[in-house]
């Protein structure tokens, strides 16, 4: 990110004089983005003849970029060289510049700074290669540097320093931050209020105060330099709270349903706009906040004071408008509104502009009246309402007039049913009802036929990253004409409504769940997931205690990566062992009578295995060469294992491992020796004899003691309590 002091760093390097004296001659460029190759090569010229205290030849100023190369190459040619290259942005420059420079076999050195990672991977281009990842200063280290700055290297005063620490903690370690802010209170008098101001004023302060001016500069250049279609992804992020962490597929729909993604043949929108997202962290402007299993990215955030530019720049773009804790008057136009406090003022400012497209709600008390109505007739070309964990109970009944609509969200809301009028919706594309009260959908819904994702389940969690799906909402019959649905889950089985026969249809399924099947249904079923080419995730759950019967399927889903059956089994599908792209398998209540490792552990792609309730036999087996990639592994509630072996060899990635209850398993597995990448192990109501045999001294204390986490749960009046072995 711009402003973390990679200049600063290899300033530091090259004005270093031992680096001087080994080198026989040294340039430094800054880059840019509006280089121009020419005067780069001229300019390296020049200087390699000053560092050298030699003329520079006749003509250089008049050369042609190729009579530049041909001289810069003789030139270099029995010299050991270095050459920093600061502040690079385009991938071509580096493409260009790798092959103007001789390697002269004589320990030359080529430095480049850059906040884009594309540069940083292309330049690392063997063993020989080294990127250093810049970091953000710790905590202790900015709070030395702000110190230094506000206070010249005095203490801060106690009246100061709750204040003085908010500000430090809002530049989030970055340097250029933290100096510039030190300096502009260093001007200020010494008192809270003051500094207070400055604080609560701090966007305003980057346009207006001298000493921030850097920090908007630097910032700034990153998204100047963005492609048009990137900036209003970017802005977009403005829509969001401060230190807010997003959810990385409600962003994605949010961007194609606001019309900032363009498509591109043979992929889906979601995917062209995982590369917009993937593209913004690459060039720094867009930080992880948390990275799946997988390797997917799951949450994301924009820095601060990234946040502070790009409101203003939101603003400025009538883009859109935040209300929040210090909100004012505002009267000028926007098309977006970020409802972040609840006020008459929000509800005056919002219905004196009937042209918004978007409405988002964040962490609100109360709804404003404005949406509790009955009507949204003045907001006809609305594309987006989101009132996600907002207290919303009910939805006006002409929200079909909304023709416009193209995602709604009640993601955690209180709404218990759908007006009819949602047939209307014909634009409509994402219809976001998890974890909301809502059970059933009106028959009107089969009329939408640009509708992609329709989430509307809920799932119970259970210790750490487990879960368990608990309902799923019910649909009636016409489901199979939304052709371009891509996410459906979940929705109940509906036994002999002719749902499973019409999911057959939906040929552009990603992502299915489906609950309360019956054992009648699982053939009928698996036909209907032969059509879906593309499904990526299926999860199915019987209805009580009805198997599940899902032998056959005529042609399986070969890109399958997350599989979550839930229900009895006779056996295991002869399908799955195709299963080959398979990154996740969750088998619960299955009830199996032979071990499910056997055929699990031959899979060659799996990441993480959760086995609930799945077997009822007594032996477990993993093999010497099982579950080559597996990095977590979950057995729960298999009461009848008395024996878990684990051979030299198997598993030998495995990080995390949980076992338990598993009351009939008296011995600590010998094999957990055997994994030398465990990082934690969690065992579940196992018994104090069990958990104490693993301390220090106890007799299996070896078995466990390379693990650097091993940690007992014990159950207690519903509730679990944690106990650290080792």
């Amino acid at each position: 990110m711009g402003g973390l002091g990679k200049t600063t760093l290899a300033k530091k390097v090259y004005d270093n004089k031992r680096m001087v004296e080994h080198f026989d001659c040294h340039a430094w460029i800054t880059v840019s983005q509006s280089f121009k190759m020419e005067e780069v090569l001229r300019n390296v010229i020049k200087q390699f003849c000053q560092a050298r205290k030699g003329s520079i030849p006749d003509g250089t100023d008049a050369m042609d970029e190729i009579s530049l190369i041909t001289r810069l190459r003789k030139y270099l040619e029995d010299k050991r060289y270095v050459v920093v290259f600061d502040d690079v942005w385009k991938l071509d420059f580096w493409r260009f510049i790798k092959y103007v420079l001789p390697e002269n076999k004589r320990g030359s050195r080529i430095v480049i700074t850059t906040r884009n990672v594309k540069v940083g991977s292309a330049v690392k281009e063997s063993s020989f290669h080294y990127i250093h990842d810049l970091q953000a200063l710790p905590p202790e280290s900015s709070w030395e540097l702000f110190c230094k700055k506000a206070f010249q290297g005095c203490c801060c005063p106690p009246e100061l320093e709750k204040i003085s620490l908010d500000i430090v903690k809002r530049c989030e370690g970055l340097p250029l931050a933290i100096v510039a802010m030190g300096g502009a209170l260093s001007t200020k008098e010494k008192n809270e209020l003051e500094w207070q101001k400055f604080n609560d004023g701090l966007g305003s302060q980057l346009e207006s105060n001298p000493h921030l001016e850097s920090i908007t500069q630097i910032l700034s250049l990153s998204y100047d330099d963005l492609p048009h279609y990137l900036k209003s992804c970017f802005l977009y992020f403005a829509i969001f709270p401060e230190d807010y962490s997003i959810n990385c597929g409600r962003l994605i729909r949010l961007w194609i349903a606001e019309g900032f993604v363009e498509g591109k043949k043979g992929i889906t929108l979601e995917q062209v706009a995982e590369e917009y997202l993937t593209e913004l962290i690459h060039r720094s402007l867009v930080q992880l906040s948390r990275v799946d299993y997988k390797g997917k990215i799951r949450s994301c955030r924009v820095h601060d004071l990234m946040r502070e530019i790009i409101l203003r720049k939101a603003e400025e773009l009538s883009f859109c408008r935040s209300f929040g804790e210090e909100d004012s008057s505002f009267d000028g136009k926007f098309r977006r509104g970020s409802v972040q406090k609840s006020t008459d003022n929000v509800v005056e400012t919002i219905n004196w502009n009937p042209q918004i497209r978007s409405i988002l709600l964040f962490d609100i008390d109360a709804v404003p009246t404005l949406f509790t109505g009955t009507s949204l007739t003045n907001f006809k070309l609305l594309k987006v309402l989101d009132f996600e964990d907002s207290p919303l109970s009910s939805v006006p009944e002409d929200l079909g007039n909304l023709f416009h609509l193209r995602y709604l969200s009640l993601r955690r809301t209180k709404v218990k049913m759908l007006p009819k009028s949602i047939g209307k919706l014909q634009n409509l594309q994402t219809l976001d009802l998890k974890h909301s009260l809502v059970d059933a959908l009106p028959v009107e819904i089969k009329k939408l036929r640009k509708l992609r994702h329709i989430l509307a389940y809920a799932y119970k969690f259970c210790p750490e990253w487990y879960f368990h799906c608990t309902r799923g909402i019910h649909i009636g019959e016409g489901i199979g004409s939304m052709l371009d649905l891509q996410k459906l889950c979940h929705v109940e089985a509906n036994h002999g409504m002719g749902l499973i026969e019409e999911l057959g249809k939906l040929r552009q399924l990603r992502r299915l769940g489906i609950t309360n099947l019956v054992e009648d249904d699982g053939l009928r079923l698996c036909a209907s997931i032969s059509n879906m080419k593309h499904l990526e995730s299926l999860c199915i759950c019987s209805k009580g205690d009805d198997i599940l019967k899902l032998e056959t399927m005529s042609v399986p889903p070969r890109y399958l990566r997350m599989l979550y059956l839930q229900g009895c089994l006779s056996k295991l599908p002869e399908w799955l062992p195709t299963l080959r792209s398979l990154v996740r398998v969750c088998l619960r209540r299955s009830r199996l009578s032979y071990d499910p490792v056997e055929v699990l552990q031959a899979l060659p792609n799996l990441l993480e295995v959760d086995l609930c309730n799945a077997y009822d036999g007594e032996c477990l087996c993993f093999s010497e060469l099982g579950f080559q990639k597996l990095e977590r592994l979950q057995l729960s509630d298999m009461n009848g294992l008395k024996t878990l072996k684990i051979h030299d060899g198997a598993l030998p990635l495995l990080e995390r491992f949980e076992i338990g209850p598993s009351p009939q398993l008296e011995e600590v597995p010998s094999g957990i020796r055997f994994l030398k990448t465990l990082t934690s192990i969690h065992f579940w109501d196992m018994s104090r004899e069990f958990t104490n045999s693993m301390r220090l001294g106890g007799q299996n204390y070896q078995i466990v003691g390379h693990v650097p986490n091993v940690i007992s749960h014990f159950s207690h009046d519903g509730a679990y309590s944690t106990m650290a072995i080792r």
